[in-house]
């Protein structure tokens, strides 16, 4: 057996949304006597899933954390969200964890659930193994097999079966350990009892235990020569070879059990601790130079916003000791502290390996290193994920403005798959996420935490107008006051410009007709108009060239030509055809192979979709890339039609193209509801 490991590890929990992650926690923690009794997530009462949101929805919405011992060694387990809106916090844990527990349904129709994290964990090398749950409420035992076969499909490394499920009655209430030969039955509430191999399992047991055999000794020429001379390799030989091929991620375990029931909990615990490699390993996978070094190294997975506690970073400790008294990066902790869902106690010190949450490190943001002296190294991180959709903002009560904007910097700060957009034409505050439910936790969190009740709805689409021709035009501004009058007089040659030219001025005066002092008032007001034009929009894509004009030499001012600009303009645009303009944008549609043509019924089914080709997703087997444009006012339910339709794996990004002509009925309405806007 390897030497067992004693510095502190840590796994993570993920896998699809209602795999049963946060009662697998709870199971892990009951197991290893760090709670007397287990919660319930229908109750609200689980270690995991400690904020309201998460209570409310009965989903976990943000990793969390827990640390318990098992056997003298301390581990801790992180939560992470199943929902691919939430997928950025999950990607965040799964950067710093020794190896992951991939829980599964054993359902080969939502095996499909899994492939994103499958295909984060091969893509970083992060060992795992898959935890079948909820196996004692399956009826056909076929479909253990039939979901293995159907993961494998989103895993590059080989999943090996390592339980094969003991049957009584109809239902699966144990399972045999291919490898040990040992059988174990499910006692609630307890450990799994150790029984005899049922009989007519044995010729079972065999056929199978020579294919997880075949698989594992295939990491080592050696024993599969030894294999296929019919020499069955010690238990010693088998397990050294299977750690190995575990702690280099060229090998998947898939273990059966029942969370609720605590059963193969205890075997999924002891397989963790023989066969997980050290926090040194996996530093070495990281990059993460130790030298021998006994400086404090530690780097940033998560900062919470922790009421009555303020910012918290959650970090793990590559090399050697952080206390609450020292400084790194320059910021002394306010704290230091050991999380156990959402309770925290007092930590004299985080040694390597731990986990643990320094409080109020304000300039520190999640993927920073931090060290005590000197400057902290590069170490990769994880991407942040684009954001698909969006809300409008509005406080309800007057006076919240500033309290809104504090509180979205801090969400956005938690979670960096929220993008913050003050958008100054429309005077929207805009908060993009990954998603309806995402948002929509975002909504309940400003009420909840931050005591902010806002308005959400569907963002305003940022329109632009343009014309269709050109003309000529005069714009006279006169007035006569008491004193000084007011004069100005211009002529414009207007004509329309190729698309993504924007406003462009000229100028062709001769004889000083118009002095050249006041043509940068001209200029200036042919631009301000262009703010708003005719049709409610800003103009774009249109040349305007003051070609003649008069002035009075008491009269004339910056002012008064500038108003004559504007009323130029506002005689001359209605004469040029105004048209409106809509944004178009280019997205990317990633979806599994099977749901490519629903990916590209989606786009034909919403106005002015158009598919423009798919092609294999570089580095995805299986997955494709609709390419397509669409219009930007079609994009907001997007993203849920294609969750719905792809059992909630699709996603897309995108990026503005291009402004297209809008006109008939969808004009008019657009129009409309502009004028509407202005004059509330």
């Amino acid at each position: 057996m390897p030497k067992t490991p004693s510095a502190p590890r840590v796994a993570a929990l993920v896998g699809p949304y209602t795999a049963g992650k946060t009662s697998l926690l709870e199971s892990l923690l009951f197991t290893t006597k760090a709670i007397p009794r287990k919660g319930s997530v229908k109750e609200g009462s689980t270690v995991g899933d400690p904020s309201p949101e998460a209570k409310a929805r009965q989903m976990s919405v943000e990793a969390s954390a827990a640390c318990t011992t098992f056997i003298g060694e301390t581990w801790s387990f992180l939560d992470c969200p199943g929902s691919v809106e939430f997928f950025q916090e999950a990607m965040n844990a799964l950067m710093v964890v020794d190896a992951a527990v991939v829980v599964c349904e054993p359902d080969p129709n939502r095996a499909i659930m899994a492939s994103s994290v499958l295909r984060f964990l091969d893509d970083r090398l992060i060992p795992h193994v898959l935890f079948l749950n909820k196996v004692d409420l399956v009826t056909d035992v076929a479909k253990i097999r039939e979901t293995i076969t159907a993961l494998q499909q989103y895993s590059e490394k080989p999943l090996v079966l390592r339980h094969l499920p003991i049957v009584e009655g109809g239902v699966i209430n144990g399972f045999v350990d291919l490898i040990s030969e040992r059988a174990y039955k499910f006692d609630p509430g307890h450990e799994d009892t150790r029984i005899d191999v049922p009989a007519d399992m044995k010729d079972d047991v065999a056929i199978a235990r020579q294919e997880t055999l075949e698989a594992i000794c295939g990491l080592d020429d050696r024993l599969m020569e030894e294999l296929l001379d019919e020499k069955i390799p010690s238990l010693e030989e088998i397990y050294t070879v299977l750690t190995k091929g575990f702690q280099e991620d060229a090998i998947v375990p898939v273990l059966l059990g029942s969370a609720e029931k605590d059963g193969g909990v205890l075997r999924l615990l002891k397989i963790l601790r023989h066969e997980t490699a050290e926090p040194q390993t996996t530093a070495k996978r990281l990059n993460i130079s130790l030298n021998g070094s006994n400086e404090p190294l530690a780097q940033v997975f998560k900062t919470q916003q922790a009421q009555h506690i303020g910012k918290q970073s959650w970090i793990r400790v590559w090399r050697g000791e952080f206390t609450e008294g020292h400084s790194y990066n320059g910021v002394r902790p306010a704290a230091l502290t050991k999380i156990f869902g959402g309770k925290q106690d007092k930590l004299a010190k985080a040694v390597m390996g731990e986990i643990a949450a320094l409080g109020r490190m304000e300039p520190i943001k999640t993927g920073d290193v931090l060290v005590e002296n000197g400057t902290a190294p590069e170490i990769g991180w994880v991407e942040t994920l684009q954001p698909m959709t969006a809300f409008a903002l509005h406080t309800l009560k007057s006076g919240d403005e500033v309290k809104l904007s504090t509180a979205l910097a801090k969400l956005v700060e938690e979670d960096p798959s929220f993008a913050l957009e003050q958008n100054q034409e429309t005077q929207e505050r805009v908060l993009w996420g990954r998603g309806e439910i995402h948002l929509k936790n975002a909504v309940e969190r400003l009420r909840t935490k931050y005591n902010v009740e806002v308005k959400a709805e569907k963002p305003q689409v940022p329109y632009r107008e343009t014309i269709k021709k050109g003309c000529e035009v005069h714009g006279r501004h006169k007035r006569q006051t008491g004193g000084h009058g007011q004069f100005g007089d211009v002529y414009f040659r207007i004509k329309p410009l190729p698309r993504g030219e924007g406003v462009k001025f000229t100028e062709e005066i001769v004889g000083g007709v118009v002095p050249r002092n006041f043509i940068p008032a001209v200029e200036d007001g042919v631009i301000d108009y262009c703010k708003q034009g005719i049709l409610g929009f800003p103009v774009v894509d249109l040349q305007v060239c003051l070609y003649f004009g008069s002035y009075h030499d008491v009269d004339s001012s910056e002012m008064a030509f500038k108003t004559a600009a504007r009323i130029g303009m506002q005689e001359g645009l209605p004469q040029c055809n105004p048209v409106l303009l809509e944004p178009i944008l280019e997205i990317q549609i990633s979806v599994p192979s099977e749901h490519t043509s629903k990916a590209q019924r989606l786009v034909t089914g919403h106005r002015g979709g158009q598919v423009l080709g798919f092609d294999a997703k570089p580095g995805w087997p299986g997955w494709d890339v609709v390419n397509a444009y669409l219009p930007q006012s079609e994009m907001q339910d997007v993203i849920i039609e294609l969750r719905s339709q792809t059992m909630g794996v699709g996603s897309f990004t995108w990026a503005f193209h291009h402004l297209q002509e809008l006109e008939g009925r969808d004009a008019d309405k657009v129009v409309e509801a502009r004028k509407k806007a202005l004059e509330a």
